[in-house]
């Protein structure tokens, strides 16, 4: 079952805040490391923040206008004026192969059209390569539409998924 995450949640279910931060950061490479102060920040400035059991899968995302300073994210707001941006999504090791990720995507894409966004976006890493997050964003549908090599050293390749045209 899929669950929003609020910041009142984060703020003050320790449990939660100690299983988002260790999720998130035992794939850090993927998904860059976050402290407490930035995990909460994340949460407060989300579209959407959902987990799915315990924290099984979490997804965070971010509308235009989001107090937040992500390279990847400017990115896209600097090109669209419509868009959810994916920034993390990630599924402990023990519960892949469920269709987690892909249950989590299916409430953005209804949460992104119900606001009226045009197209969903994210990034995933090109160097280091990350073939399954390749394989599995090929699979809902999104598209290349860029490139950046960013200051960490990092390449990573820009996708986006038009609603209209989605598979799920």
């Amino acid at each position: 079952m899929i669950h929003s995450v609020t910041p009142a949640d984060y703020r003050t279910d320790a449990s939660l805040r100690g299983a988002m931060l260790a999720l998130n950061n035992a794939h850090a490479v993927a998904l860059s490391f976050a402290d407490e102060a930035r995990m909460a920040m994340l949460v407060e400035e989300a579209f959407l923040a959902a987990r799915i059991g315990s924290l099984d899968a979490l997804l965070l995302a971010f509308a235009p206008g989001a107090a937040y300073d992500s390279a990847n994210y400017r990115w896209f707001e600097r090109r669209y004026a419509s868009f959810v941006y994916v920034d993390r999504v990630v599924v402990a090791p023990e519960a892949r192969g469920r269709g987690l990720a892909r249950q989590l995507y299916a409430r953005l894409f209804e949460a992104a059209r119900a606001a009226g966004h045009e197209r969903v976006v994210c990034e995933v890493n090109s160097d280091p390569p990350n073939p399954a997050s390749d394989a599995f964003h090929a699979a809902l549908g999104f598209t290349p539409i860029g490139e950046a090599l960013l200051e960490n050293g990092k390449t990573v390749t820009y996708l986006s998924l038009e609603l209209s045209s989605s598979r799920t």
